[in-house]
This record gives structure tokens, C-alpha cells and sequence, in this order.
């Protein structure tokens, strides 16, 4: 059995802090041999506060597990040569460097298909190759301000909210991760390599969807919604006796058996909320009726009443009951590695499940050059003298 549904793929990394390392651990997981090509300083994202495994991050910890780390100096003309006799030997190249700086560093896709016509090369940045913002440098949250999404999130009449997890950076990962899979098919057809551009602004763009639709076609624009919807009622955070909850009870069927379980059955038949339509024209009536209710019990035992009559709800989790959820257990999404002193490290798991090749293997994030003396020789030959003469000068690091 292969140990990934990737594997025998070698992909050169040079990303650092999260959009880019995030796709490549992905494919890591698959079974992709991630080479992550580090400057002497290291990816930054190793030195973040506040929580450290040995001298390396949680932060780093958590999207750098099942990779190698090869320290090379691409600003040396001799680190350059090394790191082109890998490109020959790699399927991808795959960075989140500003436009321009690939040129600069001879490492853009005209300089490497030159050593390997089949490579495939894969840039991640904040607005992409193209376009009058294609120079300016970017983060998650400007992504997210700049893409709209921030505009729509909070609760009305607020301010605008940054969404709790940086969708501006995943989003651009696992599009990245797209690409480079949807290029690796295409050049099995073909033999033929390719360049691939991901702006994170698009990604989010992308991820308007239907608000986006409801604009282009009514020219109205949307603010914060808070934990609603702008077509569906009930959807949405409720207040309960002790937490808040969310329910899905859009659909009529949903909607007469919620109506059932807290006791008012009548409301189902009341002509201002017995339609899709009527409930979202007097929604503001609906759900302050529904409060009234459910603030005369606990959340868990409406969840209880909700489940059983199946009606879509779930409580508003705080991280801790999410990685100890029964549901994230049983789905192995909570993995463990081994530390830097052999401890055992709890992390997020893999979320996708394959029955032929399943990801079972997690390894730890590397140590900085922990691996340049192993990739050097098995897949460049290069002898051991070779290696200590380049790490004496400083073009490479070795352990």
C-alpha cells in the first residue's frame, strides 16, 4: 500500500508564515515529500510568541509537521546552483514571495524551466502577479478588509469584525493546493509544466458567493449580519437560560417541528410565519418571541430536544470543547507528534480521509537545516565532503 495518494511527488517549499506552509503540510500529509528550502534566518514564523516547543513555535509546529528543512543561502551564487540542481530533481516549486522577488533571486519560472521544462511553479501572494495592487504588500487582515468579507461580519449595526480564523491565508493554501494537483494531472497528459499565480484577494472574492450575486443583481449592499442569514430565518445564534446556541430551521418541515419542540406548535400556522418569505419579512418579531422561550431552560437541554426531532442546532463551542469533542475524536482530527524531547504533542489532524491511501504518518515540523545534509547526498549525490566545504562557507546550514 503507498504511504499517501502523493507520494513520489517532491515539492520544493519556500513559503513562510501561514498561507503557504499551511498547502504544502496538506500535501505533506498525502504523502508529497515537502522540501522546505529555508534563508540561514530561518521562516520566521519559528521564533512567534507566546508558546514554544523546544526553540521552535506553536505557531510553526502547526502547519510544518511531515516536511525536511534545507537551508540554503539563494542570494549566494553557489546556493543558487545548488538549489537549481534540486529544481531538476522537483515536480513544484512553491513560494508566497512578493511579485518581483523570485525575478530578483533568478528563481522565477522562465530561470527554473530552464533546468526542468516539466517543473511547476506555484506563487502565493496577497493580490497576485497582475493588476494595480499586484506591489503592495499584504497580511490576512488586509485581505480580509480589502475583499469585502469584513464589511458583512459582526453584529449589525457594529463594526466590522476580522473573521476568528485567518480565512484570507487558508483560503489561498488550499487554493494553492488546487492548482498545483489540477497542474500535476495536466502534465501527466501533456508533459508539459506550467506557472501558477494565487492571489489571496481572489480567493476571498471567491468566497462571496451568493452575497457577491445578491449585489450584482439588487445593487444593495449588505452590512454585518451578525450570526444570521440574509435570506434564511430560522438561521442563526439563539440566547438560551445559560449559552447561546445555533439552529437551522429555515425549511418548513424544520421549522414545524422546532415550533413543536419549545412548545408552540401554533407558530408554524400563524400567516406572518408560515413561509419562508413571511419569516424573513418579520424576522426581527419571530426571533424575540423564540428568545422569550428558550431563555427558560438550559441550551443543552433544548440541544437535547432539537437532536431528537431533528432539527439541525449545535452549541457556539469554545476551543476547548471543540478538541474534545466525541465527534473530533472519533474522526482522529486531534493527532500526536513527537516533541523535541520525546513528549508527546497533541495537534489538528488531517481532514481529509482516504480508504486506499489513508494519512496515517504525521511527522514533527523539522528542525532549521535539519535536513540538508540528508537531501544533498540521496538526492544530489553529493558527497559528505562536498557538503561540510558549502556549510563552511556558509552557503547552506547542516546539521
Amino acid at each position: 500500500m503507498m504511504k499517501g495518494a502523493l507520494e513520489g511527488i517532491r515539492i520544493l517549499d519556500l513559503t513562510q508564515m501561514l498561507a503557504g506552509p499551511f498547502g504544502s503540510m496538506l500535501m505533506g500529509d498525502l504523502g508529497a515529500e515537502i522540501i522546505k528550502v529555508e534563508q540561514p534566518a530561518g521562516d520566521e514564523t519559528r521564533t512567534t510568541p507566546p508558546y514554544f516547543y523546544g526553540k521552535d513555535s506553536a505557531y510553526f509546529w502547526s502547519i510544518n509537521r511531515n516536511k525536511k528543512s534545507v537551508v540554503i543561502d539563494l542570494k549566494n551564487p553557489e546556493g543558487l546552483k545548488v538549489f537549481y540542481e534540486l529544481v531538476a530533481q522537483a515536480d513544484v516549486v512553491y513560494d508566497n514571495y512578493r511579485p518581483g522577488v523570485t525575478e530578483r533571486l533568478k528563481i522565477d519560472y522562465p530561470n527554473l524551466k530552464k533546468h526542468n521544462p516539466k517543473i511547476i511553479c506555484c506563487s502565493v501572494s496577497t493580490f497576485g502577479y497582475t493588476g494595480p495592487y499586484r506591489n503592495r504588500p499584504g497580511y490576512d487582515l488586509i485581505v480580509q478588509a480589502i475583499s469585502g468579507g469584513m464589511s458583512i461580519t459582526g453584529e449589525p449595526e457594529g463594526n466590522p469584525v476580522r473573521a476568528g480564523i485567518p480565512i484570507g491565508d487558508l483560503m489561498g493554501g488550499a487554493l494553492a493546493v488546487h492548482a498545483i494537483l489540477a497542474a500535476y494531472i495536466a502534465r501527466e497528459k501533456t508533459g508539459k509544466g506550467q506557472r501558477i499565480d494565487v492571489s489571496l484577494m481572489d480567493g476571498q472574492l471567491f468566497l462571496l458567493t451568493y452575497i457577491g450575486q445578491y449585489f450584482l443583481h439588487s445593487g444593495n449592499i449588505p452590512g454585518p449580519i451578525g450570526a444570521g442569514h440574509q435570506s434564511l430565518v430560522i438561521y442563526q445564534s439563539l440566547k438560551t437560560k445559560d449559552i447561546r446556541i445555533v439552529a437551522v430551521a429555515h425549511q418548513n418541515h424544520h421549522f414545524e417541528r422546532f415550533c413543536q419542540v419549545i412548545g408552540r406548535p401554533e407558530w408554524a400556522k400563524d400567516p406572518r410565519f408560515d413561509s419562508r418569505v413571511g419569516r424573513l419579512e418579520n424576522k426581527d418579531t419571530l426571533i424575540s418571541m423564540i428568545e422569550s422561550v428558550l431563555q427558560t431552560r438550559s441550551g443543552y437541554e433544548w440541544l437535547e430536544k432539537l437532536h431528537e426531532a431533528g432539527v439541525p442546532a449545535a452549541p457556539i463551542n469554545t476551543i476547548d470543547r471543540v478538541l474534545s469533542d466525541p465527534q473530533v475524536l472519533a474522526r482522529e482530527m486531534i493527532v500526536e507528534l513527537e516533541g523535541p524531547t520525546g513528549e508527546r504533542v497533541k495537534t489538528i489532524g488531517n481532514p481529509l480521509k482516504m480508504e486506499e491511501t489513508p494519512v496515517k504518518q504525521f511527522g514533527r515540523p523539522p528542525r532549521l537545516g535539519e535536513n540538508t545534509r540528508e537531501v544533498l547526498s540521496t538526492i544530489l549525490g553529493y558527497p559528505p565532503q562536498k557538503i561540510d566545504s558549502l556549510a563552511e562557507a556558509g552557503v547552506v546550514i547542516a546539521e
